[in-house]
């Protein structure tokens, strides 16, 4: 932009930008543009109204906001997911009102910015408005969909007061669209995997932003690994002859690894052999582990409970292992990393193991780690960017959900075959998680597609799915386990808090509460046991003693559902 308009040809002009550029590099481009003799203001494209309330409004004696936001017809809620976490950041005592406005998107070559409409009151009686653009563009994106999504704005107002706007391609999406067009002009063999590793390195001037409530941040970094990641996956989906969010598709493995070291942005896309290294992770306590624990460690504890092990293998070569404990009791599956960026349900799971080994006539399989490639992935990820949560290692090396490989397969699911083939277990209790921060596709519609239900902390629920006829049995389960549940101190209290902001700006829980869990049950005639209890903890990201917090709840739920299947009348 500096090039263009920093000229002796708009001296006099008034220059405003919406881009996805961090503060820092917004306010060195306005001060080069103030040298050059012209008036400009840069805003961020990405969240502007949370944006507008950092950077721009007083927060001195505010008393109450009425907050009129945009609504799309096909995602009325958008910009209130936009404004997240807006409401947790407010002084206490300030009294917030959404109302929404009906809007049309904007289309070229007409474009008019959507916005917000802020109205203030203080307690000095004063009255204000704002209007907040969102500049938004209606198009079509790398898989044809349809999408509104935040984007470049430009506006220059010339000396005798004429007023210009248009898009314009900012770096943040121009890196995006050249590696998508990379994979478009790419010859692909015919039948997948087409790579062992498919490795996206970017380059992103633009650092982190720490907000004041919880693990919340605002990371243009993270955004674009999480959009090069799905993008790449559902184009393969496409190319496959797939659809969207397929999740048997086996593309290879897909890494975006995203750096805000230097100066200018930096893209280069490269085929790689699979990552066979093994990051380091230091050996930690157990029960008051802070940070997700390494695969030697996890090995060492697995061998400790001795039983009968059970082996399957990675693309990469790695073991997946689980231990057969023998008992009368009636046989329970525990699993957990399954999605290798949900590392809670791992040190969970340990723990839970190790307690119910202490009973005479415990009955259980456990399988801490299904999918080891993701977790390497999430290890190496890790070191650079710690607090980002790594989609990439979500799947396996193969880039599929190690749920949907078909039976029979020598790789991961095969160790839950096995668990089953020899336990015959009636309940399986599989350990998962999802971002305990905000979860964003800015250049896709900016809510991540197929996963809408996950993208801010709702608190820790459960999943209930049964085969048919075992309806009642899971009914009976989800009673006797929350019970429990609201036994964990501070879980009841942590759950209020994440779903009291959720319905702010995503709308009421639509899941069934009890004791305090939301919570869901579904019938699945295809999954191996009768009953299959899923958690779902915020646990993405978390370090310190917020990830004790979690492994804690996991491990309860492992001991709470493993002693109520015992009574369970099937």
């Amino acid at each position: 932009m500096l090039d263009e308009y920093a000229t002796p040809a708009y001296q006099g002009y008034q220059f405003e930008a919406w881009v996805f550029d961090d503060e820092a590099e917004r306010q060195a481009t306005e001060t080069a543009f103030k040298a050059a003799g012209i008036s400009a203001r840069l805003r961020s494209a990405y969240k502007p109204l949370v944006h507008f309330f950092l950077e721009e409004f007083s927060w001195a004696s505010l008393q109450s906001l009425v907050i009129e936001y945009p609504v799309l017809a096909h995602a009325p809620r958008r910009f209130l997911l936009e404004a997240y976490p807006l409401a947790a950041l407010l002084p206490q005592g300030v009294s917030l009102r959404w109302e929404d406005v009906e809007s049309t998107p904007i289309s070229t070559p007409t474009p008019t910015a959507l916005h917000y409409r802020v109205r203030v009151e203080r307690s000095t009686g004063e009255l204000e408005t704002y209007w907040v653009e969102a500049p938004n563009c209606q198009h079509l994106d790398h898989v044809n969909q349809a999408q509104c999504s935040p984007c470049g704005w430009l506006r220059l107002t010339s000396p005798q007061g004429e007023v210009s706007e248009s898009i314009i391609e900012t770096d943040y999406e121009a890196l995006f669209q050249a590696a998508m067009a990379t994979l478009s002009s790419t010859q692909w063999q015919a039948e997948p995997p087409y790579f062992e590793e498919l490795n996206f390195a970017v380059h992103l001037p633009s650092s982190d932003r720490r907000l004041a409530w919880d693990d919340e941040h605002i990371s243009l970094a993270e955004a674009l690994h999480e959009e090069l990641y799905f993008s790449a996956l559902e184009y393969f989906q496409r190319y496959a002859g797939l659809a969207l969010g397929d999740r048997s598709i086996q593309p290879g493995q897909i890494v975006p690894e995203v750096s805000t070291q230097g100066e200018n942005a930096y893209l280069q896309v490269s085929l790689r052999p699979l990552y066979a290294s093994q990051p380091p992770r230091d050996e930690v306590l157990l029960d008051t582990a802070q940070l997700a624990i390494g695969v030697e460690q996890i090995e060492q504890l697995l061998a400790q409970l001795g039983g009968q092990a059970l082996h399957a293998k990675t693309r990469a070569g790695r073991a997946v292992e689980a231990r057969y404990i023998i008992g009368s009791e009636r046989a329970v599956m525990i699993s957990a990393g399954q999605h290798a960026n949900e590392t809670s349900g791992v040190v969970g799971a340990l723990r839970a193991a190790q307690q119910l080994n202490g009973e005479p006539e415990a009955h259980f399989v456990i399988s801490p780690l299904e999918n080891p490639d993701g977790y390497a992935l999430q290890g190496r990820l890790i070191a650079t960017q710690p607090r980002h949560m790594h989609h990439a290692a979500r799947y396996t090396a193969f880039g599929n959900d190690l749920q949907s490989q078909p039976l029979g397969q020598p790789f991961e699911h095969a160790i839950r075959e096995q668990a089953f083939d020899f336990s015959n277990a009636g309940l399986h209790i599989n350990l998962h998680g999802y971002p305990a921060h905000e979860w964003t596709r800015p250049l896709s519609g900016y809510i991540p597609r197929g996963f809408d239900m996950w993208t801010i902390p709702k608190g820790f629920f459960l999943i209930l799915r049964h085969q048919p006829g075992y309806e009642s049995a899971a009914e009976q389960l989800v009673v006797a386990v929350t019970r429990q549940l609201a036994k964990v101190p501070g879980l009841v209290e942590f759950n209020a808090t994440q779903i009291a902001l959720f319905e702010t700006h995503a709308g009421a829980l639509t899941f069934p509460m009890l004791n305090g869990f939301p919570y869901l049950i579904s019938e699945d005639g295809d999954q191996l046991t009768p009953l299959m209890l899923i958690t779902e903890y915020p646990d993405e990201t978390l370090t310190g003693e917020p990830f004790v917090q979690a492994h804690t709840a996991q491990r309860a739920t492992v001991v709470a559902a493993y002693n109520a299947f015992q009574t369970l009348s099937l």
